[in-house]
């Protein structure tokens, strides 16, 4: 695993990816890695204008990429709804689902169409029901993978089962611990359920360490002292989204990856570095927790796997 790069993907000819997030950041870069690697990729984005942008450029650094852009809102059920409709259409397999769109510490507390506290929504919620809409797709795969994205901060988080969409306490890191504790929970839960249900999935996690992506400039904004001490702090010791991106690239093609893997940097404390195995919190590793949100986020979002 030591020194992975974009070298190492292996072929990616003739699969067929979807990357959500994917007009900027860690999702662009894996995007343009499984497009130049020679996959089909699918640019699941909420901003038409972002998306076409994030086309445009992985169109001209990587000339015949099949790659195309589809509208895909993780804040509202029913844009998860529609965007799976249109994959079902096509009746085409999927090989590789990477959730990696989200929502970093908003400053204020937000609510999606859905009613959901804005980070579990979209970080989480969205992507455990675009999954469970997906999977049948995904079956249809001799060897499908589903990556998600995690970070170091799921080790500060905690599932507040009792206030889950944080009405009566919101501060945005604790918001933003709990739906990127969620992911990881759910990645792994989900590698339990597909070896209980023969559903034949790799289902692993990532996390790029501390990556100078939009996420976190949207998240803690423009404004004040602290937010620019943050972004200077991340400048100045954190690492490009290119290199953020390898250990998603990693979980998502090496023929080394392990089924409920988590990858993130070797550096100290995983802030940046090569794609290395990290480290997973007690909370994470709980299963009786991990499958209790499995079924809270079934009736919330009336999600099926099968």
């Amino acid at each position: 695993m030591s020194g992975f790069t974009v070298n190492d993907i292996p072929s990616q000819l003739g699969k067929r990816a979807v990357v959500t997030g994917a007009n900027s950041g860690i999702g662009y870069e894996a995007a343009l890695a499984l497009a130049n690697a020679g996959a089909e990729v699918i640019l699941a984005v909420r901003s038409e204008q972002k998306g076409n942008e994030a086309l445009a450029k992985i169109r001209a650094l990587s000339p015949g990429a099949k790659v195309r852009l589809e509208s895909l809102d993780l804040s509202k059920l029913a844009s998860v709804a529609d965007f799976s409709r249109r994959l079902h259409a096509e009746g085409r397999p999927l090989d590789l689902l990477i959730n990696n769109a989200g929502v970093m510490a908003l400053p204020q507390r937000q609510v999606t169409a859905d009613g959901f506290e804005m980070q579990l929504g979209v970080n989480y919620l969205g992507h455990y029901a675009l999954t469970a809409q997906l999977l049948p797709l995904l079956r249809k795969s001799p060897a499908p993978r589903v990556v998600n994205l995690s970070s170091v901060m799921h080790r500060f988080g905690k599932i507040h089962f009792d206030d889950l969409q944080l009405e009566r306490s919101y501060t945005p890191n604790r918001a933003y611990g709990q739906s990127k504790l969620a992911m990881l929970m759910f990645a792994l839960e989900l590698q339990r359920r597909s070896d209980a249900n023969g559903w034949g999935l790799m289902s692993n996690a990532a996390h790029p360490g501390i990556a100078t992506t939009a996420l976190i400039a949207n998240g803690l904004g423009n404004d004040g002292l602290a937010s620019k001490f943050s972004l200077g702090f991340v400048h100045i010791f954190g690492q490009s989204a290119a290199a953020g991106a390898l250990p998603t690239l990693y979980a998502a093609t090496s023929p080394d990856a392990k089924n409920a893997g988590y990858y993130g940097p070797d550096g100290f404390s995983e802030i940046k570095g090569a794609p290395a195995p990290a480290r997973i919190s007690a909370w994470a590793n709980d299963v009786a927790v991990a499958a209790r949100l499995w079924d809270v986020s079934a009736t919330l979002t009336a999600a099926k796997f099968g």
